[in-house]
């Protein structure tokens, strides 16, 4: 029995692995910025669950809530930062107040639960973090340069740990989903507020009142969970889980297209080295 600690519970994937976790007869602490969406969460199994409240934003409470697992179970085994939302804008759109709350959330808010467990899991030398991130990052598409941007830098900042933390036992995964059914593209997504008219056919395409995406989507938010579980439990966890084959395929594509444009331009990358 291992315990977990997931960020974002209330819906969506973070939801789902935490059923999946707890049926799996792991100890979980569920988390939300309003404890109350996660509560029915802990009811299912209260010996073995522990509902709080956490704005990811905020590093005391992270550490408070750390603390609490703690207390609770004796340490935190796993970190999932899942917690987060969509935002959609022409890069030129783009909210300055808007992008760095994004950032404080996605990336700041998970370096900042990062911080908080690696003591306790430096000292037995075991444990496993796992970052949600999306195939966004890899494909960047018109009107998600924010969002692709946040999930890009977390990617980075997991290589380098995974780096630092493997000598120690520790794990560090990220995962990229693809498109599922969850509240990603409807309740939790936002975007500008003032759209530019010259990137209607861009980014304007992908704004909430165009897309009609929502509700459709591959992906079974339930199976994703489990695919997390099983990842985490394997011998060698990966360094990047994709879930999907929407997510699979894109990242092929996202491979070929990057190799044929680097041999394409091998001679003028290779031309800036002093002679021999």
């Amino acid at each position: 029995m291992s315990t977990w600690l997931i960020t974002g519970c209330s819906t969506g994937l973070g939801r789902a692995l935490a059923q999946a976790v707890l049926a799996a007869g792991h100890n979980a602490v569920v988390t939300a910025r309003d404890e109350a969406t996660v509560a029915d969460l802990a009811e299912q199994a209260p010996e073995r669950a522990l509902a709080a409240a956490l704005d990811v934003t905020d590093p005391a409470r992270a550490s408070a809530v750390v603390q609490q697992a703690e207390e609770r179970f004796g340490g935190v085994d796993v970190l999932v930062n899942n917690a987060g939302y969509g935002y959609r804008a022409a890069v030129e759109e783009g909210d300055d107040a808007d992008v760095r709350t994004l950032f404080e959330t996605h990336f700041y808010g998970s370096v900042s639960m990062i911080k908080a467990v690696l003591p306790g899991m430096r000292a037995r030398r075991a444990g496993s973090i796992v970052n949600v991130s999306s195939i966004g990052a890899q494909i960047t598409p018109a009107g998600s340069g924010y969002y692709a941007a946040v999930k890009a830098a977390m990617e980075g900042m997991s290589g380098s740990l995974r780096g630092e933390l493997r000598p120690l036992g520790i794990s560090v995964t990220v995962v990229e989903p693809g498109a599922f059914r969850t509240d990603f593209s409807g309740r939790s997504l936002t975007q500008a507020s003032t759209p530019i008219a010259d990137y209607a056919d861009t980014a304007g395409k992908r704004r909430k009142e165009n897309d009609t995406t929502h509700g459709t989507q591959p992906g079974d938010p339930a199976r994703a969970g489990q695919a997390i579980l099983t990842a985490v439990e394997s011998a060698e966890p990966p360094a990047m889980l994709l879930l999907g084959t929407d997510a699979l395929t894109s990242y092929r594509a996202v491979l070929t297209a990057a190799l044929a444009e680097t041999e394409a331009w091998e001679q003028v990358s290779t031309s800036t080295d002093f002679d021999a």
